[in-house]
């Protein structure tokens, strides 16, 4: 099966735009990548589809893994190298059969591996064709991070002395000694990726260097190795960012972009000096996490397509605002993803530059030397732009700039800081812009908040209480009729409650599984633009929000807390 074949396949299933399939085939071959590859980074499909694609294709069936029903002396029959350099799995072992996962069951060097180990095993092969995700789940499986770092620091031997441990500045000049620090900050790294962790904290303390990772929101410590390794470890992480290894007293920042599980990731860094010495702070920015669609993101069907209808307007503004941490820049590049193609010159302004889209011209601010987000913004204006992203309006110049090029046929996207999404207007207003010009250039305001979706495997459905029946009956008394008319709940209504389950291989006993967001979203009318126009209070916004019929955050929340996506009680916190 070709690369060539498997895309016609998902042309044919009408699984993939026959459009978005020549430009996925012109890409791969302009980075001489695999199209497959590209698939899952992009997001373009789901990977179950395009494995029951590889299914059809090859004749040999595919099958969902369960990473905790192989045994340890299983994955010894295939090494963890070998494993994931043929991108193939042990499954099960049945008398004198060996069945296997395959990624690609048509390679031919896999198949080569697979038949010395079945003559070393003597035993026959049964094949399954997996995904990504399932072998990533299974690699986790061979040695865990604690393992492997408790390893390495046991190679190293706690007596030496920092300066007995000297990191070099290449891998393949890696003395004896550097060996099991590059290892450390490799697994690091990898472990990060494979827990979808959005943060790494390496941090000094009196005693031991701790390794946080920061999931779902929450920081929780990943390893803690003798404070001998502090300095080897963080100049290995400074070495690979490109920083002055002879500068401690000052903050330092820089990224690097390597390959893990076959995944481009970048990794942002920030130096910090403590008393106990430098922390490092990376940011993982892995775009098979960070990079969705909008269908990914969590937007009920009403909500979507009035977004759709406002991206899809030629000029005006959309400006998405909310807390820090809250998905704001998630949702900027999921619309930019949606309107990107050759017809259109997309021109961003960020701060930094997160993920690195093919096809869209991208720029990052540099304050230190004069190029803010008002005097870039100012530039982008000439470069004949037809949608602008700036990464967020902080300050009078840039909103004026911001609303000038919405004003003069361009689609603006940017963010703002504000708790919701009529607290947009004011903003505004205290930003300097006239509010005259508001209704005329605001076409969408839009507002979000994160909280846990719950894990599949712990939820359990129970009665809400007496004063949760009522919160929700009232919120659905008030949800647009289309919505309504939709709506399979009755009461008494019945949400989600998490049993965590220790072993659960899903959440880790968690008892949650990623984030999404809620949403609600503020439309410019002819009605706000009087409003406004007439100065307006937030009891009149309020009563304008009423009269759109708009699902606010709230509302939003308790929806996906009924179809058992989140917990009420944390829609209700997060909301108050």
């Amino acid at each position: 099966m070709t690369d060539q074949e498997l895309i016609q396949a998902l042309v044919k299933k009408e699984l993939l735009a026959e459009a978005i399939a020549k430009k996925l085939l012109e890409e791969a071959a302009l980075k001489n990548r695999s199209p497959e590859s590209l698939l899952y980074e992009e997001r373009l499909l789901d990977e179950v589809q395009v494995a029951k694609a590889k299914s059809e294709i090859l004749g040999i069936p595919y099958k969902k893994i369960d990473p905790a029903s192989i045994s340890d002396n299983l994955l010894l029959i295939i090494p963890r190298d070998t494993s994931r350099a043929y991108n193939v799995i042990p499954l099960e072992r049945r008398r004198d059969m060996l069945v296997v996962g395959m990624l690609r069951p048509d390679n031919l060097e896999a198949q080569e591996m697979l038949s010395f180990v079945a003559k070393r095993e003597r035993v026959s092969l049964g094949v399954y064709v997996v995904t990504p995700s399932d072998l990533a789940a299974v690699w986790r499986r061979y040695a865990p991070y604690r393992n492997e770092v408790e390893a390495a620091v046991k190679e190293i031997g706690v007596s030496k002395k920092v300066d007995d441990l000297m990191v070099t500045l290449e891998e393949r000049g890696s003395s004896a000694d550097d060996a099991p620090i590059i290892k450390i900050v490799a697994s690091t790294l990898r472990e990060a990726v494979d827990l979808r962790a959005s943060d790494i904290h390496i941090e000094p303390q009196h005693a031991r260097l701790r390794i946080r990772f920061r999931i779902d929101g929450d920081l929780q410590e990943g390893a803690s190795v003798p404070s001998a390794l502090a300095q080897p470890l963080i100049s290995r992480v400074k070495v690979l960012s490109r920083l002055r290894l002879d500068e401690t007293r000052v903050p330092q920042d820089g990224r690097f972009r390597t390959v893990i599980g076959g995944k481009d990731i970048d990794f942002r860094v920030a130096t910090f000096p403590t008393p106990s010495g430098e922390k490092v702070a990376l940011r993982v920015l892995d775009p098979a996490t960070g990079l969705k669609g909008l269908k990914e993101l969590g937007f009920n069907e009403h909500n979507a397509r009035i977004l759709e209808k406002a991206a899809d307007a030629p000029f005006g503004m959309i400006l998405i605002t909310g807390p820090t941490g809250s998905g704001k820049s998630t949702t900027l590049y999921a619309m930019l993803q949606r309107l990107n193609s050759d017809k259109v010159n997309i021109v961003t302004l960020e701060d930094p530059v997160e993920y690195f889209m093919d096809g869209v011209n991208q720029s990052q601010v540099r304050p230190e030397i004069g190029y803010d987000f008002a005097s870039g913004l100012r530039q982008i204006l000439r470069q004949d732009p037809d949608i602008i992203m700036v990464g967020e309006i902080r300050d009078t110049e840039t909103a004026g700039l911001a609303v000038n090029a919405a004003l003069t046929g361009h689609l603006m996207l940017s963010t703002l800081h504000t708790n919701n999404a009529i607290g947009v207007i004011p903003r505004l207003i205290d930003l300097g812009v006239p509010s005259f010009l508001l209704s005329s250039s605001l076409n969408l305001m839009l507002a979000q908040r994160l909280v846990g979706r719950l894990c599949p495997e712990c939820k359990r459905a129970a009665p809400a209480s007496e004063e949760m029946q009522k919160v929700i009956k009232k919120t659905i008394e008030r949800l647009p009729e289309e919505i309504k008319s939709k709506l399979s709940f009755k009461p008494p209504y019945s949400v989600y409650r998490v049993e965590p389950n220790p072993d659960c291989k899903v959440c880790k006993g968690k008892g949650t599984r990623g984030r999404v967001a809620i949403f609600e979203i503020f439309i410019m009318t002819r009605e706000l633009g009087e409003i406004i126009n007439k100065g307006f209070s937030e009891e009149a916004l309020m009563n304008e929000t009423v009269r759109q019929e708009m699902v606010d955050m709230r509302a939003d929340g308790i929806l996906k807390a009924l179809q058992g996506e989140v917990l009420l009680e944390e829609v209700l916190r997060e909301t108050e």
